[in-house]
Order: C-alpha cells, then sequence, then structure tokens
C-alpha cells in the first residue's frame, strides 16, 4: 500500500471491464475473514480492520490478488470483510470460497446502495440465476475514489 500523505494512491485504480456483468467460478479461492462494527450498516473502525489485516499478510510475505476485499453485511451492527490472499496467512482466520458467481460494477454514492442492489437482484433474475450469497466490494477507499473521481463498487453474489 503506498502511502496517502505523500500525495499517492494507496488503492490501484480500478478498471470496472474485469468485472462488469460476469459470471466466474471460484475453486477454492483463499480469503482472510475479519470483522468490521457496523452502525445501522455504516462501517465504523473500517481502517483499522484494514490496517489490521494487511500488517498480517505483510508478515506473511503474502499478496492480495487485485486488492479484492469483500464485505458481507451480516447485520446492522456487523459487517464480515474477506481479503483475497495467495497463501495461508498465520494468525488469521483462513477460509475458501468456491462456486459460481456473478458480478456487476456500479458507480456513484453509497447512498445509491439500496438501488444497486435492487438493479442486481433483477439483473440476476433476468440472466436465470437465482442469488445464493452476495458481497459488496468496495474497490477504493473514500480519498482514492475522490482521486480517481470515480467511486466503483462491484456486486459479487454466488449462484
Amino acid at each position: 500500500m503506498k502511502n496517502q500523505k505523500e500525495g499517492k494512491q494507496c488503492c490501484p485504480k480500478f478498471d470496472p471491464t474485469s468485472w462488469d456483468s460476469k459470471i466466474f467460478e471460484w475453486n477454492n479461492k483463499k480469503f482472510i475473514k475479519d470483522k468490521v462494527r457496523t452502525v445501522f450498516y455504516m462501517p465504523i473502525g473500517f481502517g483499522r480492520t484494514m490496517k489490521r489485516i494487511i500488517t498480517k499478510v505483510e508478515k506473511a510475505g503474502a499478496n492480495t490478488p487485485e486488492q479484492l476485499c469483500l464485505s458481507d453485511h451480516t447485520s446492522k451492527w456487523n459487517m464480515d470483510v474477506y481479503l483475497a490472499v495467495d497463501k495461508e496467512i498465520a494468525y488469521a482466520k483462513n477460509v475458501t470460497l468456491s462456486g459460481k458467481f456473478l458480478s456487476k460494477v456500479y458507480e456513484g454514492q453509497f447512498k445509491d446502495t439500496e438501488k444497486w442492489c435492487d438493479d442486481f437482484r433483477e439483473y440476476a433474475k433476468a440472466q436465470g440465476f437465482e442469488i445464493k450469497k452476495w458481497y459488496m466490494w468496495y474497490t477504493t477507499c473514500p480519498k482514492c475514489a475522490k482521486k480517481y473521481g470515480k467511486n466503483y463498487t462491484v456486486i459479487i453474489a454466488q449462484i
């Protein structure tokens, strides 16, 4: 991760073409899992959680493919985060995801999340898919989104 204090982005510029309206399969794709407290779905301390898990990844000499970090809003008060890694990480909760997934990219302010979710439900249904489980991927932090001029969110659903 790059230092924002030096005026550099910590998040790579996101290319939506690789994720927009795609179907893909994961076979035991590696992630580490952590939790973020939320208040009515708004994350509290997300940056602190990310620093904690990224430190574990760096200490293990691992990489984070595409900096893919899935969020699973399990309640108004909790969000599980899954950071993709290229190997198991000591002292972290290692999990894998397998199956067929559908993704669609949205751009705009987070206040539009409900609208995006409604659209995604209809999109999946129109493609003939039933959503089993879904995740949100907030592709850049707010500072980098502002610098790039785009705030992309990807909805990824197991189908």
